[in-house]
């Protein structure tokens, strides 16, 4: 149906589409963005409040879940019958704005049904995969998604080098297992009333324990992170640094996207770049210095659907948003 190009922008179009971005997946669903109303379009503004001072004390995976925001803003802004301009870290005294989105009318995008409801659709399933392996094609598209949104993505499709990141990944779960102060900072988000963190009922351990793993051991083998039928790939960029971040999130999002719309699962795998001796070996190792990793991310298939899958909570759009 034809957008009415005429019709003024209400309260209730900023309400939708941010209530839209803000499904974006965030670092233990901590949802570190505010929204700022600007009459003709949104400021993107870093909330540091709920900064991850032990596991994130840069800012990058901050940054990232709200680059990843930042797409789903896009995504759902093109569905609605919108035109957004981005402007990426404007020059700005306010040093926690991300980006200006200048909002007007245009046509709904061609796939405006099917992108709205993969954005309602999208989770972070944290089963464990499937071992029906995962076509070398399919990582590689997803990669290619990724990088038509200015990050760098790499499918590690490679024996040796999908050897060597299962290795990286071990490695970093059992160095960051000792930090007493990381193991404390995520158990305040696990298992929280409310509208953010992680419910346990979403945990793929039974009881919702969390037995020294990032959420993501189910079977008692914390050192298998990833397995040998995981799809892989590497987002990152060229630096690292705030700029760089945020595509690598727009790239995570847009490439989830895809994923769930060929009914792949996603998870996000931060450790091997959090522990620095695994982020030095990722980067030259791995990716033989071609660009700086900012995120892993694991791709695999589920044998039972989403639909009955608990979702983690989101925070009331009045917290977010400001006139």
């Amino acid at each position: 149906m034809p957008a009415d190009l005429a019709r003024p922008r209400t309260a209730a179009d900023v309400r939708e589409l941010v209530e839209l971005a803000c499904l974006a997946p965030s670092v233990h669903n901590t949802q570190p963005w505010i929204w700022q109303d600007q009459g003709d379009g949104l400021h993107l503004i870093a909330d540091r409040s709920r900064l991850l001072a032990v596991e994130d004390p840069d800012g990058r995976e901050l940054v990232i879940s709200c680059g990843a925001a930042l797409h789903h803003l896009q995504t759902a802004a093109a569905s609605l019958g919108w035109s957004a301009a981005v402007k990426r870290l404007p020059a700005s005294s306010d040093l926690d704005l991300l980006a200006e989105i200048r909002l007007t009318r245009a046509e709904p995008s061609p796939t405006a049904r099917t992108d709205l409801a993969l954005l309602r659709m999208r989770c972070t399933d944290r089963r464990r995969f499937t071992s029906w392996p995962l076509p070398a094609e399919h990582v590689e598209n997803l990669a290619a998604e990724a990088r038509v949104w200015g990050a760098h993505a790499e499918a590690v499709t490679d024996a040796v080098a999908r050897f060597r990141v299962e290795l990286l990944a071990g490695r970093a779960h059992a160095l960051a297992g000792h930090n007493q102060y990381a193991a404390d900072e995520q158990a305040t988000w696990v298992g929280r009333d409310g509208t953010d963190g992680i419910p346990r009922a979403v945990l793929p351990t039974a009881d919702g324990a969390l037995p020294g793993s990032r959420f993501a051991v189910d079977d008692g083998d914390a050192a298998a992170l990833v397995r040998h039928g995981d799809g892989v790939v590497v987002l990152g960029g060229d630096a690292d640094e705030p700029s760089a971040w945020l595509r690598t999130g727009e790239a995570l999002s847009a490439l989830w996207l895809r994923a769930t719309h060929a009914g792949l699962s996603v998870v996000p795998l931060s450790q091997p770049v959090e522990v620095a001796a695994t982020r030095a070996d990722l980067h030259d190792v791995v990716l033989g210095g071609r660009f700086v990793p900012h995120l892993l991310v694991r791709i695999g298939w589920q044998a039972i659907g989403r639909s009955d899958l608990p979702r983690t909570p989101r925070r009331p759009v009045e917290e977010v948003l400001r006139g």
